[in-house]
């Protein structure tokens, strides 16, 4: 027998549209990520859509395309606002019946379009199931139910359809067709079933009501044009078909009941429905149209089921009205009387989240695609879900240290696992150190030695104190030296004495060496503390060097107890037990010790439940469901939390009961424990035991103290030696300015003795040759002859003499420059109004040109050519007179240098012409051995430099402590004559030999 046809819903279609590109576009402007990081995502998006438009219309697998597009779809309007202004892609879908476009850029029309396929897809799965089967008619039954569920989903969260086909009278008329048939399909497994009529009668009612309403929408989608004139032909048939077995089957029921009449009555009815389905059937066309979903089979089929039904109808009445004709005699309601039959649904609409009840609806969507992505608002909602879990889990962990400091407060009142120990045990056992005290002898250890830190302070402050020595012993050699040459030269020796050049040099080894003296005061406070700790200090080194730091406390506990041993002897208790009526002793620290291992596992579980709370915690992420309920979330937000936190609720509860379970056996502990004190075996022992944990207290107490000293002997002992290093540091900074002071002042002085000798012999050469021109004037007075009468000799013109031109021919000496810290003094002495040129430069004007005067240049110079700044002529000597006039020839004395050439240039080359003839009559002169012919007078002496004195340039000698020669750098023509050796009993020569 064929099964009845079904409607379907036909699918929309719709053109291609490109996700990739606005959705790159903004990831990289609202979310600041590089979108090539999601490009897999969005291509494997724009794959679904693709695949999505060429579902299958009859099979699972396209139900399953279209709902794993539309779960992505959802996914991504929690992150991404699909519209015109901002992600925005026009959607162009086609209406399912009239095949009109529609655009628009919302999200949801695209999300509302892929649920409509969705729906259509399953009815169409469900109309082409075979029902004969009943795995079929089970999916058929499903199906139905679930496409009207999606439709009820439309309805229910769309508004404003932009298409004839979303809009809510068009769906809820469809809604009624997937009902109507699946009741129509539960009927017909019932039938088949031969179930009782009375529930037939009702089933088929519930499908006729359902018919009905089917019936208005769709005729007013027909006369709108929208649904095909074959679906209302359609639904008016099963109207009438299931109104006909609804009475049909009532009638059988009523008969049952002897309610004869009725039967007939409503047989009546049921024939006049049947009869009008056949009607209508006959008159269904033989072709329908492709978009009604339907075959041309539909036509011909409906026309056997309501001709069959109506043949039995028939049949039935005849036989129901024969019967109560001859038998019953009951009269037969009007057809106004009739009540209706009663309903039974047996069709509902499934709701989108039961649509895949019991299935893996992850397997379906797939993953979130975009689940790296996480709004904003999803951020702020999961940071308030953090701190909820923090407050939950800082009030577990309150709780638990709570719990763990009560029974640590506990055990440490009654001394326990401690007595406990000593009383299983005695006094015998081990005493084990602390782990601070080990943690003192590993670092005593581990640092240097403070004796070999005092030897390296002691070597440090040994040199620093040489170089002061030296420096001192320098500083006084050279003012010695200097003082000494001052006595010998007298108003000559024109260096600045060295006391005032000094000062700040001395100053500063005074400093320190004061500072020295504090420092070793210092030095001398460690040391002590050194020597009070020293034996402890050793006793931790070695102990932890030989790792023997537990023998070395066990010695200094078992020290103190010694005494206590030998007056008492220790007696185990396990051992001493005897029987008095009470329990034994082994059994009473049997049980406290069960109660301490009791306790022990309850805080290990209590902290391994908070590790588990606090691990979970940390994992617990609800940023995915915080996004599934993104549009819901600012109303339920705290419920939702109070929910997800109800997730640690069996956590807390097992850290509850382990509270409760620790007070229990600290109250049990400490009555046993307590007992157990007072029997009269164990009160003996108690002064023992307190009497070694005041041993062991006191021992901790000396080497805490050790080791604080020995942490600030240490700190003493660092500064100490960076104190040194610096000062060593300093001290070799003054040896350098003191060794640059002496050298500078050994220059300056060797300068200064070169040039007092030099003007020495100069001095004399000029007293020598004055002496001869006097004797030479006195023979010419004394002498009868009167002058020759022949031309004067060119030689003893008496022109004047051109200017000294300086040539640097004989050895310039250098200007010296020191450059050590301690300059020199630029004013002159106290005794001299002007500088020394050791001091200052040379002049550049008054016919200098710059250079320093060099008297060697000029030859052997036979007298001074000035007297010296202090008289006002030259001296003769003892006993010496100068010439009483002049001689014959002159009228006065010849001043040398006097001769005025100003303003006559011809006058100036002729001097210096004269001037270089006398020099080379003076050359032959000597190369004649002094020969002087008779009648020469000498010609005067040139112009010589300014007197000298003490601002004259120095000249560098080297026979005497300076360490210069005299005669360096001289032309053989220029150098002084062999001088008289003064060494012999001189109390100066032995200046020489000091550098």
């Amino acid at each position: 027998m064929a099964q009845a046809p079904m409607i379907s819903v036909p699918l929309k279609a719709t053109n291609e549209i490109d996700w990739i590109t606005p959705l790159k576009s903004y990831i990289q402007n609202t979310y600041g990520d590089d979108p090539e990081r999601y490009a897999e995502e969005c291509a494997t998006l724009n794959r679904l859509r693709q695949d999505m438009r060429g579902a299958g219309k009859d099979s699972t697998a396209g139900r399953d395309l279209l709902y794993r597009y539309y779960g992505q779809l959802e996914l991504l309007d929690l992150r991404f606002p699909v519209d015109e202004q901002h992600i925005k892609i026009s959607f162009t879908w086609f209406d399912a019946f009239t095949h009109k476009a529609t655009a628009q850029h919302s999200l949801a029309f695209e999300k509302a379009s892929i649920i409509f396929n969705i729906s259509a897809v399953l009815s169409c799965h469900a109309a082409h199931q075979t029902r004969t089967e009943e795995a079929g008619l089970k999916t058929a039954y499903h199906s139905f139910q679930a496409s009207a569920g999606m439709f009820t989903y439309i309805n229910e969260n769309f508004l404003h359809a932009p298409s004839s086909d979303l809009s809510r009278d068009t769906v809820k008329t469809l809604i009624s067709i997937m009902l109507a048939q699946a009741q129509e399909t539960f009927l017909e497994k019932q039938i088949t079933d031969q179930k009782k009529v009375g529930l037939l009668a009702k089933l088929s009612s519930q499908a006729a009501t359902l018919y009905a309403q089917a019936v208005e929408g769709v005729q007013e989608n027909v006369n709108k044009a929208i649904f095909e004139k074959v679906w209302l032909l359609m639904v008016q048939c099963k109207f009438n078909l299931t109104s006909s077995m609804a009475q049909y089957y009532q009638a059988l029921a009523d008969d049952d009941a002897n309610s004869h009449g009725m039967a007939i009555a409503r047989l009546q009815v049921a024939e006049a429905h049947a009869r009008e389905a056949n009607k209508i059937a006959n008159s269904f066309p033989s072709s329908v149209p492709p978009s009604s979903n339907l075959t041309t089979e539909t036509a011909p089929i409906l026309a056997e089921i309501t001709k069959r039904h109506h043949t039995a109808v028939q049949e039935k009445l005849s036989e129901l009205t024969k019967d109560n004709d001859y038998i019953y005699h009951q009269p037969v309601p009007a057809e106004a009387a009739v009540a209706p039959v009663a309903k039974l649904p047996a069709a509902k609409p499934i709701p989108v989240s039961e649509l895949y009840a019991g299935q893996d609806i992850q397997r379906i969507t797939g993953p979130d695609l975009f689940a790296k992505i996480i709004p904003l608002a999803v951020t702020e909602s999961a940071s308030l879900y953090d701190e909820e879990k923090a407050k939950l889990v800082r009030a577990e962990t309150e709780r638990v240290d709570t719990a763990n400091g009560e029974m640590a407060a506990s055990l440490d009142y009654l001394r326990l696992p401690g007595s406990l120990q000593v009383l299983k045990g005695g006094f015998d056992q081990e005493v084990i150190p602390d782990e601070d005290f080990r943690t003192w002898c590993v670092d005593v250890s581990d640092h240097e030695s403070p004796g070999k830190i005092f030897d390296s302070l002691a070597a440090e402050k040994q040199a620093v104190l040489a170089i002061l020595d030296k420096s001192t012993k320098q500083l006084d050699m050279e003012e010695s030296v200097c003082e000494k040459m001052r006595s010998k030269y007298d108003t000559e020796w024109t260096q600045q004495p060295s006391a005032r050049l000094t000062t700040t040099l001395r100053s500063d080894v005074r400093n320190y060496r004061e500072a020295l003296e504090e420092a070793a005061r210092s030095d001398g406070q460690l040391a002590m503390k050194l020597r009070a700790n020293e034996a402890e200090f050793d006793e931790m080194r070695v102990a932890a060097q030989s790792g023997e730091i537990d023998s070395l406390f066990q010695r200094a506990v078992s020290k103190g107890r010694k005494a206590s041993i030998q007056h008492s002897p220790a007696e185990n208790l396990l051992d001493a037990d005897f029987d008095d009526g009470k329990p034994s002793v082994v059994d009473q620290i049997a049980k406290v010790d069960d109660i301490l291992k009791r306790l022990n596992l309850i805080k290990k579980e209590r902290v391994q439940v908070l590790k588990d709370l606090k691990e979970k915690a940390h994992n617990d992420d609800i940023s995915q469901i915080l996004i599934l309920n993104k549009k819901s979330i600012a109303n339920f937000e705290q419920q939702l939390f109070q929910a997800e936190l109800e997730k640690y609720r069996p956590h807390q509860n097992r850290l509850v009961q382990a509270s409760h379970k620790q007070a229990a056996l600290m109250r049990e502990l400490t009555v046993t424990f307590n007992s157990l004190l007072q029997d009269k075996r164990v009160r003996a022992e108690q002064s023992k035991y307190e009497s070694i944990q005041r041993q062991r207290a006191s021992v901790i107490s000396k080497y805490k103290r050790a080791y604080q000293e020995f942490l600030d002997l240490e700190a003493g002992l660092q500064s100490a030696k960076n104190w040194y290093r610096e000062m060593k540091e300093t001290v070799e900074s003054l040896e350098k300015n003191v060794e640059t002071f002496v050298s500078n002042r050994r220059a300056e002085g060797a300068q200064l003795l070169n040039q007092i000798e030099q003007d020495r012999a100069a001095s004399k050469s000029a007293q020598a040759a004055m002496e001869q021109e006097r004797l030479r004037g006195l023979m010419e007075r004394m002498s009868m002859e009167p002058p020759p009468s022949s031309p004067k000799p060119p030689g003893s013109a008496r022109n004047a003499p051109a200017p000294l031109s300086f040539s640097p021919t004989g050895p310039m000496y250098p200007k010296t420059n020191f450059n050590g810290q301690y300059q020199l003094p630029s004013s002159p002495p106290p005794g001299q109004t002007t500088s020394p040129q050791s001091y200052m430069q040379q002049p550049t004007q008054g016919g200098f040109n710059g250079l320093s005067y060099n008297p060697s240049s000029l030859g052997r110079i036979p007298g001074p050519a000035s007297p010296p700044p202090t008289q006002t002529n030259f001296s003769m000597g003892p006993g010496a007179r100068g010439p009483a006039s002049p001689p014959p020839n002159q009228t006065s004395f010849p001043q040398p240098g006097r001769h005025s050439t100003y303003g006559n240039p011809a006058a100036i080359q002729q001097q210096q012409q004269q001037q270089q003839q006398q020099h080379l009559q003076q050359q032959a002169q000597q190369q004649q051995h002094n020969f002087v012919p008779p009648g020469f007078v000498p010609p005067p002496p040139p112009p010589g430099p300014p007197p000298l004195g003490p601002q004259q340039t120095m000249h560098y000698n080297t026979h005497d402590y300076y360490g210069a020669n005299q005669n360096a750098g001289r032309p053989p023509s220029a150098q002084q004559p062999p001088q008289p050796q003064h060494g012999q009993g001189d109390p100066w020569a032995g200046l020489s030999a000091w550098k």
